[in-house]
């Protein structure tokens, strides 16, 4: 039955990013490329290892929180008006953040590789995390709404409550809480 709560919250997350999406579209949300980039590559890192440990369901957020971005990504690139101007701070935390997944490519286990891609998508985030707290309205909150619950679906089907199973999703949890907040403050 919990099955099912974890599909309506990849339907979620995955609505979330088409109106991530059309606010992009629109001119009203201007993405930070390394950070979706990276939003992609980790969570996909995660997915991989979870399941490499044997992970079932509760994968099913996690890779969702590497699909929605690949789409993000993707799309910021069809958009004419979409506008991000990168820093020296955008490309550092974007290295630092491909570090994380090639040490763990270099150490081979599972649960490292899941302790590098939360490090690797936090040092993602903190690029977003610093223009939403600095222009708030440069940001569309629905997704990261969405990608507070979505996660919590996995510790309904985890099996285990394994390292493995539970990690990445609550990582999820309190990244998108942060992010939520840098988008509701105003100036």
């Amino acid at each position: 039955m919990f099955e099912f709560l974890v599909l309506i919250a990849a339907l979620a997350s995955l609505v979330a990013a088409i109106a991530y999406v059309h606010s992009m579209f629109k001119g009203k949300t201007n993405p930070n490329r390394v950070t979706w980039l990276m939003w992609t590559v980790a969570p996909f890192t995660a997915t991989f290892a979870s399941l490499y440990s044997g992970a079932t369901w509760a994968v099913v957020p996690v890779f969702m929180s590497g699909l929605s971005p690949l789409l993000i990504l993707l799309a910021s690139f069809l958009n004419k008006r979409a506008y991000w101007k990168l820093s020296a701070f955008d490309y550092a935390c974007g290295a630092l953040s491909a570090l994380a997944v090639v040490l763990w490519y270099i150490t081979e286990n599972p649960n490292v590789a899941i302790i590098f891609a939360i490090f690797s998508d936090a040092l993602a985030a903190a690029p977003t995390l610093r223009k939403a707290w600095r222009n708030p309205e440069s940001e569309f909150s629905w997704p990261f709404l969405v990608g507070v619950f979505s996660p919590m679906t996995s510790f309904l089907v985890t099996p285990t409550w394994a390292f493995s199973d539970i990690a990445f999703p609550a990582y999820l949890v309190l990244i998108n809480i942060l992010l939520v907040f840098s988008m509701s403050k105003r100036k």
